[in-house]
């Protein structure tokens, strides 16, 4: 099918445009400032330049390329990378443009990317009702970007109850995300490598230990894009690897960097994570196959 990418150029982006061409899809990817070594068009990939605030742009956009889905990656991508009125206005402006184009266009499907940081954690009061986060667990965010994302799910709910034009309206929820060149010592999107991340668990714990490979998520938004039928319009999904970034159990580990966890953590024995990805195993056959214990080319730096 006709799939576009928003945000097609970004550390997500490239993975699930690379993902939904290799699936045998028509992509075209938009980004306002494309990968400056990125050619137009290649492996049947078309890489388009736009704004998609600007309603011109945009509408141009949709009406050049009638996607039949829709994959909304597009935004400012990190907390606290720019002002927080800045980060609250471009990530959910930008998530009613392009999922109401999408449904005005008569897409079958639009999925936006979330993140887990609608959860709240990362403060030393966090307090889960319980372990393993899954989607059903309350929201509170406590900064701008995660309040941004938990408006991108309402803004699917919002247009699913309006009726979205028999468009299904999807979010994901991708963990930390890692791409391909990172496993071999890259920087990843705070700065520090992965076995810096494995190797200090004060990089880690900010995030609850939560991570995915690119391309693991690519494939969870492939599937929606493929499988509208099997979500419900104004669902969302967990794409967090099984196992958590860390070298030893989160039953150790989360009491010590966030004590409000203590009552619940116990379970997190061995290599479980902190996040529940079962709705998207049980409902759309995901499952992440890649694990840091897998993909890591970096060798673990030495204890200081």
């Amino acid at each position: 099918m006709r799939i576009l990418v928003t945000g097609g150029a970004g550390r997500l982006g490239r993975s699930v445009v690379a993902v939904l061409a290799a699936r045998g899809h028509e992509v075209v990817s938009a980004d306002v400032a494309p990968a400056p070594e990125a050619p137009a068009r290649t492996d049947g990939v078309i890489r388009l330049t736009a704004d998609l605030l600007d309603d011109t742009a945009r509408g141009d956009l949709f009406a050049q390329v009638r996607p039949e889905a829709v994959v909304h990656l597009a935004g400012i991508a990190v907390p606290f990378a720019r002002p927080d009125t800045e980060i609250l206005d471009v990530n959910t402006r930008l998530a009613w443009a392009v999922l109401s184009a999408a449904a005005e266009h008569g897409a079958r499907s639009a999925t936006a990317a979330s993140s887990p940081t609608v959860f709240g954690y990362g403060t030393p009061d966090w307090r889960p009702r319980y372990l393993p986060l899954d989607e059903a667990h309350p929201r509170a965010p406590r900064h701008s970007y995660g309040l941004s994302k938990l408006i991108i799910e309402e803004t699917a709910r919002t247009l699913a109850r309006a009726g979205a034009a028999g468009c299904t309206l999807t979010c994901v929820r991708p963990g930390y995300v890692i791409a391909p060149e990172e496993w071999a010592g890259a920087p990843t999107q705070q700065g520090h490598t992965v076995a810096e991340r494995l190797r200090d668990p004060g990089l880690s714990a900010v995030a609850l230990f939560n991570y995915v490979d690119a391309r693991d998520a690519a494939e969870l938004f492939a599937l929606l894009c493929e499988r509208p039928e099997a979500a419900v319009s104004g669902e969302v999904f967990h794409a967090i690897a099984e196992d958590a970034l860390a070298l030893a159990p989160l039953a150790e580990l989360l009491p010590r960097f966030h004590p409000g966890t203590a009552p619940h953590a116990a379970a997190l024995t061995g290599r479980r994570a902190a996040f529940s990805a079962r709705a998207a195993a049980e409902r759309l056959g995901w499952r992440p196959a890649r694990t840091w214990r897998t993909e890591l080319r970096e060798p673990l730096p030495e204890a200081p």
